[in-house]
């Protein structure tokens, strides 16, 4: 039978009490999330928060509230060592610049999208033909365009100068 990851009649010390060299009791605060069999997992949390500090705010805590409060120390302990200065800032300003790219690209691609469709509105429109038209019925896009195109904007808005390269080059 386990309990905390040890064995009933021969405690095997958990990972916390092994780095801090102490005989890992029958209710030792880390051994229910420091296994072990996971030792670094505790080396970073001790690391930057240190063992003491770590074991109040367990024992300040809920028992419930335990698993999650361990979960997002070793999340921050681990962005410590990873970057020391910025820990999970770092992390999420790094996503958070990823996230603004790809708004940016996302938009590039709807402004093109937009784009393109008033090049072929125009040049269906100077060929005379109607997006209703029977040469044009067939494809999906014109049956769309035809059933939904209304003018976003005049197309006195539109940069004529770039209306013949791709919005992608760099």
């Amino acid at each position: 039978m386990k309990e905390g990851g040890r064995k009933q009649g021969a405690p095997s010390p958990c990972a916390a009490c092994k780095l801090l060299r102490r005989r890992c009791a029958q209710d030792c605060v880390f051994a229910p999330y420091f296994p072990a069999d996971e030792p670094q997992k505790f080396a970073n949390v001790h690391k930057v928060f240190g063992a003491s500090n770590v074991n109040k705010m367990l024992q300040e805590l809920p028992v419930h509230q335990r698993g999650d409060a361990v979960s997002s120390m070793v999340y921050e302990a681990n962005a410590r060592v990873r970057d020391p200065v910025y820990g999970c800032v770092g992390a999420i300003s790094s996503l958070q610049q990823q996230i603004n790219a790809l708004q940016t690209q996302l938009a590039v691609a709807q402004a093109e999208v937009v784009h393109l469709r008033v090049r072929q509105s125009a040049t269906l429109s100077n060929h005379g033909l109607s997006p209703a038209s029977p040469s044009n019925s067939g494809s999906p896009s014109s049956r769309l365009m035809g059933s939904q195109m209304k003018p976003m904007f005049d197309m006195d808005m539109v940069d004529h100068t770039s209306l013949g390269e791709s919005m992608w080059s760099c």
